[in-house]
């Protein structure tokens, strides 16, 4: 779709002052595909040769904001961890065409902010960190289930770049399960849940996103028991918080969550017995 209101599009490597109307611009298929009558102008990102991803020497993986969905799923088909066939299980939750795979990239699902994005469910699941840089260099980070706030929602400042997200080594060498589900085939995401289990010391974590507003992500020190379970759900996620929109009403949503959280439960609890 043509932006109308644009009148420029500056290189991201030759900055100025920020100013009302400006965006970033990464792989450019949110921006492009409706209206943004609120633009002027656009700071192109696709020339500031970041990395795209790499494994750092403690072990841990730091994705650019402007690595794609493509360059991702690639990453973790060589990936030496345990929990690498995740990155392709969400990956594949995007549902979309090559041409998506291509141009979308992490950063614009993080801060997009919506409640399917699978990259929020990858990097939340994983314990991400998101690194953040303010117009004037100044720098914070932020862990990926604090960035995203609500359905489209998130705790960056005016102005403000996310840089990379960093998933440590510990998070990386988890065993993980996966579900998801959709009312239709090639639907988008109505519930997602991972659950990750740390086999230095047979912690679990559930996290919770599509179906929520938010992402919400549950730590126990030891798998819980399926009753602790339900009790910790019911009091993580408040009744207005299950996302409603026309891929599934709150009460399916919920359902299913409190379905496949347990099921998780069970298949990370068997692998830890074996």
């Amino acid at each position: 779709m043509d932006l109308n209101t644009v009148v420029e599009i500056r290189d991201a490597r030759h900055p100025a002052p920020w100013r009302p109307g400006d965006a970033w611009l990464g792989g450019g298929t949110y921006l492009f595909s409706e209206p943004q009558p609120h633009l002027r102008r656009l700071i192109d990102l696709s020339r500031t040769g970041w990395i795209p991803v790499q494994r750092h020497r403690d072990g841990s993986v730091e994705i650019a904001a402007t690595c794609t969905i493509a360059e991702l799923s690639g990453f973790g088909k060589g990936l030496a961890a345990e929990a690498a066939p995740l990155f392709e299980r969400c990956c594949r939750a995007f549902l979309a065409s090559f041409k998506i795979w291509n141009m979308a990239t992490l950063g614009g699902n993080l801060c997009n902010g919506l409640p399917a994005g699978p990259m929020i469910s990858l990097t939340a699941a994983l314990d991400g960190e998101c690194l953040l840089v303010a117009q004037d260099g100044a720098r914070r980070r932020v862990r990926v289930v604090d960035f995203v706030t609500g359905a489209g929602r998130k705790v960056l400042r005016e102005g403000e770049l996310l840089r990379s997200v960093t998933l440590p080594a510990r998070a990386l060498a988890c065993r993980t399960a996966f579900r998801q589900a959709s009312l239709y085939g090639l639907g988008r995401s109505g519930v997602l849940v991972i659950g990750t289990l740390d086999p230095l010391d047979g912690s679990l974590a559930v996290t919770v996103t599509a179906s929520t507003v938010r992402p919400v992500r549950l730590w126990f020190p030891l798998p819980p028991t399926a009753q602790a379970l339900r009790a910790a759900l019911g009091s993580a996620v408040a009744d207005d918080e299950w996302f409603d929109d026309i891929h599934g009403l709150p009460e399916w949503r919920r359902h299913m969550t409190f379905r496949y959280a347990e099921e998780i439960r069970r298949e990370l609890a068997q692998q830890e017995a074996r």
